[in-house]
């Protein structure tokens, strides 16, 4: 039976309850927003499926070093639709076009980040573009179980731990599954997510903050990495229904340095067991952080990925698609993106910024969380009475 005693050691990945044939295990959210696994114990036959199939208990290994590329996709404007060279759209295609199946992480109506499959060439613009927040898996492991029993190929993406949960879940390989990861940094709470835009749009329609709203008729459009500033300066941008829009530089938006500055990151992400020699994905994608000192001849400032092939299948697959590829070094690579293979540091405001969220606003607390260590002292001690 699962049971979390340390969160650190539980990536969210909900494995565990995809493979409960009992369906005892719920995924409930703690008070920072995160989803843990909860048993019912009068439904539970001590199976141990749910350990055996959690990424964390039994993570990969992999000792092989992947084909490094720099790539870029011909299709400019899928290419600016991207976060970064629009490989993932090739990729996607070519599943499509073998009466395929691609899984991907949208946008659902209340702007909460979620897994979800497409069967059409059209449906993929929904998954295009990174997801800076923790994504709800829901039923998509299930799913790609049944298309692939159904013997339809299968592409699945997520990141480094996720493909580790459903390769577990799985529990025996599928030649007609296709896996992709992303180089993951952390991911923030789907909890801080909702209250930043809530604020968001309070500000945008001239709400009084904390009232109840439905974002879903307020909000037409959300890009976390907008490249109409440049791929290398990408903004923030939001799209309101009421004709306004914001579009704030990555360096000053709160919520992404939030992100960055790893306040907002769940407990797993500071001890990741998914990273270099543990992933066990066909692909990993990022951004080639770095292009334009290494080969400045193909920086257009529109965006380059990084791409890690990590078998003889996905360089097949890789050098079929309609890009430019330019081999390189990983240790090049690593040197402008080490999130590659090392795990991001606590940040030590972490637990004040979320004992914050409670008392006070999304952009107060990152603010005191950020602050001098005078001004967050008299915070500390001002809130703690409230």
């Amino acid at each position: 039976m699962i049971k979390i005693t340390d969160k650190s050691q539980c990536c969210g990945c909900e494995a565990c309850r995809s493979v409960c044939s009992k369906n005892c295990i719920s995924m409930k959210a703690d008070k920072e927003g995160f989803v843990y696994p909860h048993v019912d114990l009068s439904r539970c036959i001590n199976c141990k499926l749910c350990e055996k199939v959690c990424p964390v208990l039994h993570p990969a290994s992999s000792t092989k070093v992947p084909s490094v590329y720099a790539g870029i996709n011909n299709d400019t404007d899928i290419r600016l639709q991207s976060s970064s060279g629009g490989i993932f759209t090739l990729i996607a295609e070519h599943i499509l076009r073998k009466n395929g199946v691609v899984f991907g992480v949208c946008f659902d109506v209340q702007w909460n980040v979620v897994h979800h499959y497409t069967e059409t060439k059209e449906g993929l613009s929904r998954f295009r573009g990174s997801k800076y927040v923790q994504s709800h898996i829901g039923d998509s492991f299930l799913q790609a179980k049944r298309f692939l029993d159904e013997g339809r190929k299968v592409l699945f993406s997520g990141t480094p731990c996720q493909i580790v949960g459903l390769k577990n879940f799985l529990r025996k390989p599928y030649q007609n599954l296709f896996t992709v990861d992303v180089v993951c940094h952390g991911v923030p709470s789907p909890k801080v997510w909702q209250k930043y835009l809530h604020e968001s749009v309070c500000n945008a329609y001239h709400i009084r903050r904390g009232s109840s709203l439905s974002l879903a008729d307020k909000i037409k459009n959300i890009s976390f990495r907008s490249k109409e500033k440049g791929w290398k300066t990408y903004c923030v941008k939001i799209e309101y229904q009421n004709g306004k829009k914001d579009s704030i530089f990555a360096a000053k938006n709160t919520y992404i340095q939030a992100f960055l500055s790893d306040l907002s990151l769940r407990p797993s992400c500071y001890a990741c067991s998914a990273k270099l020699h543990h992933v066990q994905s066909d692909i990993t994608l990022a951004d080639f952080w770095g292009i334009e000192r290494l080969h400045p001849e193909i920086d257009d400032d529109k965006g380059c990925g990084l791409i890690l092939a990590h078998n003889d299948c996905a360089l097949s697959l890789l050098k079929s698609l309609n890009c430019q590829l330019q081999e390189q070094k990983l240790d090049e690579a690593m040197a402008f993106n080490p999130s590659i293979i090392y795990p991001v540091k606590k940040s030590v405001n972490r637990n004040f910024f979320y004992m914050m969220l409670d008392k006070t606003s999304f952009a107060f607390s990152y603010k005191a969380s950020t602050s001098s260590a005078l001004l967050m002292r008299i915070i500390r001690k001002i809130y703690r009475k409230l």
